[in-house]
């Protein structure tokens, strides 16, 4: 039962992770988290764990390199929380599926922008030696 529920969640999460890779959001993060779930499951699949994580960390390391990275994304993370008020309190006629549905997921989206950036910047500069 527990490789079972490993196994299926680890597959969504990289399904979800795959088509954020094109899409807007944290994609490479969500494939290693799946990859890690599905090792579990099916211990083949751990030969791929360690590539994608250090990919991960890279892409990780990127969004935090310089202050203009940060403040994208952080506007990012605003608009997102924006736009999902926007479509759940429905402002705006003429917006395709409006609702607190859409509105949630969008909020949603937004809050795992900012933890994923909060939790990059500690990660880099924790490591970092202080001068």
């Amino acid at each position: 039962m527990k490789r079972l529920a490993l196994g299926v969640s680890g597959g969504l999460l990289l399904v979800v992770g795959v088509a954020l890779l094109v899409l807007p959001g944290p994609g490479l993060l969500l494939v290693l988290a799946g990859l890690i779930l599905l090792s579990r499951a099916v211990p083949a699949v751990a030969r791929y764990v360690e590539p994608v994580r250090v990919r991960a960390m890279l892409a990780a390391e990127g969004s935090v390199a310089s202050r203009w990275r940060i403040a994208g994304s952080a506007v990012v993370g605003l608009a997102l929380v924006a736009a999902g008020v926007v479509w759940g309190v429905a402002v705006l006629d003429w917006l395709p599926a409006t609702g607190w549905t859409t509105g949630a997921s969008l909020i949603f989206s937004g809050v795992i922008v900012f933890a994923l950036l909060v939790w990059s910047y500690r990660r880099v500069h924790r490591s970092r030696p202080r001068s």
